[in-house]
């Protein structure tokens, strides 16, 4: 049952209130001034407390603080007899839940205590109702589904009731569950049969890929505006952006909320040398062989996407003042904060931010991050919790003020997990666990995505008889032999390299400084 307390020097007038309340089975206290009531609000948890502003003693603008101090998450009412704008400035400021102004009507104050205490509630039984209603259209949407573009409406409705209902019921969970994972079968479908199309052909159903994001989206950009900052989170998913964006509107309007494609394989090394050359792997490899390095070889991977990016800039014809800064470690994000100019001084500045990348792999490894991001809803609460105290949100902040248009992506994004796929293979076979790569790998065919002929989708090879495999919706390929330690050791890890939407349908947003 709910309790309220109700603090009113007149509170023998509100009777009839209380009298209603009492009816629609709410449980409420009273009392006439300040004293009693931080009294009563010590030894009572009350769900909500509405406190009248003009008492004697001690006022209620002087009575909330205190208790504040006592129940600082209790939600307060105030009741005034007057809008005035110091008055209501102080009540706000002491934090408030809401207010209402005398004479108080019963129709009135009802609506605002369920607000505060049963909103929550009422939420979660519409969200419920609305999601069961649109599971059946979001069904036929994915079985009718034929273009990239329609697979990004898709997924960006499962993400939207993937955070409306966190936390809700639990049964309704596991349906949008099943769901997401029959989505990710059909989708996985989709670009098994399209995938070798959109690399090597360029029409108008093949959606805009790693490889043609600079010279199609960005460039553009940067061409018509003074500033302009491209921030490439690595690892970063759609429902981590949602989970942030709210946290930046005061500072800038989202222009573009879109979707590009990543390339296969879903691995930094793959789709994120092919950003910045403008180019796909295997044009990399033959162009400039001293600068890509195979799975099987030594060395960084990534340590030449500056250098790709100046060929892919002057091969375009642009004449930018531009800069490229990338941050691995918080302490990098910290030094860049202390040296701004250059960002400021350039037409195009580009930030490459490893921290994701870092705290999803951490999740692998640190058995406490586990514990912390046992789902993707803990995930993004962890993403947010780290957004918020992070040298990345001062970062837009400044960037902001400058007057920077900003345009957030990733090369890629990562999935949760669990089901092992058992492969065999020798030595020099790569050791991602979403993708192999290698000669005499033996799979089930009807389990993976393969590819023998590596140049067919624009891929490179170690030797003669290297082939590809990719992973699907929540598998990760395990080795044959010491295949039960590796499962239980990757099991629900997030992972990326393989054919998911959380991978493959990555976030493009652009962002417009507010004046």
């Amino acid at each position: 049952m709910v309790k309220i307390l109700w603090v009113d020097d007149e509170i023998e007038l509100l009777k009839p209130h209380i009298m209603l309340l009492q009816s629609k089975g709410y449980e409420v206290a009273t009392c006439n001034n300040g004293y009693d009531a931080i009294d009563m609000a010590s030894e009572v948890a009350y769900d909500v407390i509405i406190l009248d502003e003009m008492m004697p003693g001690m006022t209620g603008l002087e009575t909330l603080p205190l208790i504040k101090d006592i129940r600082p998450t209790t939600p307060v009412i105030m009741v005034t007899k007057s809008e005035e704008e110091d008055i209501m400035d102080k009540a706000i400021g002491s934090k408030i839940a809401d207010y209402i102004v005398k004479p108080v009507n019963p129709s009135q104050m009802l609506p605002l205590i369920k607000k505060h205490v049963l909103s929550q509630q009422l939420v979660t039984e519409q969200s419920t109702a609305d999601y069961r209603a649109e599971f059946g259209r979001i069904a036929v949407s994915m079985q009718n589904a034929k273009s990239f573009s329609q697979w990004c409406s898709i997924y960006r409705k499962l993400v939207n009731w993937d955070i409306e209902l966190a936390g809700g019921d639990e049964s309704i969970r596991e349906i949008l569950q099943y769901q997401k994972v029959e989505a990710n079968r059909i989708f996985g479908r989709f670009v098994c049969d399209n995938y070798k199309g959109w690399i090597n052909s360029r029409d108008e159903a093949t959606p805009q890929m790693s490889h043609t994001l600079m010279r199609n989206n960005i460039f553009p950009i940067v061409d018509n505006n003074t500033k302009t900052t491209l921030l490439l989170i690595d690892n970063f998913r759609y429902d981590q952006w949602r989970t942030i964006s709210g946290m930046l509107r005061g500072y800038f309007d989202i222009e573009v909320d879109d979707f590009y494609c990543s390339i296969l394989p879903t691995a930094t090394q793959y789709a994120r040398n092919a950003i910045f050359a403008g180019l796909m792997p295997l044009a990399i490899d033959k162009l400039m062989p001293k600068k890509w390095l195979n799975d099987n070889e030594e060395g960084g991977k990534n340590q030449y996407e500056e250098e790709f990016l100046a060929r892919q800039i002057a091969q375009a014809g642009k004449r930018y003042k531009w800069s490229f800064d990338k941050l691995v470690r918080p302490e990098a994000g910290r030094r860049l904060l202390d040296n701004m100019q250059h960002i400021y001084d350039a037409d195009f500045s580009v930030i490459v931010y490893n921290f994701l990348d870092i705290l999803s792999h951490a999740r692998t490894e640190t058995e406490i991050i586990r514990q912390l991001t046992e789902d993707d809803a803990s995930f993004r609460s962890l993403t947010r919790s780290w957004f918020e105290h992070s040298e990345l949100f001062t970062l837009l902040k400044m960037l902001s003020e400058r007057g920077h248009k900003v345009i957030i992506t990733s090369d890629h994004g990562t999935v949760r997990v669990d089901n092992p796929v058992k492969v065999t293979g020798d030595r020099e076979t790569s050791t991602n666990l979403r993708y192999k790569t290698g000669r005499n790998l033996a799979y089930n065919r009807k389990e993976v995505f393969e590819v023998t002929r590596p140049e067919e989708v624009q891929l490179p090879s170690s030797n003669l008889t290297s082939s590809y495999i990719f992973a699907y919706n929540n598998d990760f390929i395990v080795y044959n032999n010491d295949a039960n330690r590796h499962i239980r050791y990757y099991r629900d890890t997030f992972q990326h390299g393989g054919i998911s939407m959380e991978e493959m349908i990555v976030p493009y947003i652009v962002l417009q400084p507010k004046r």
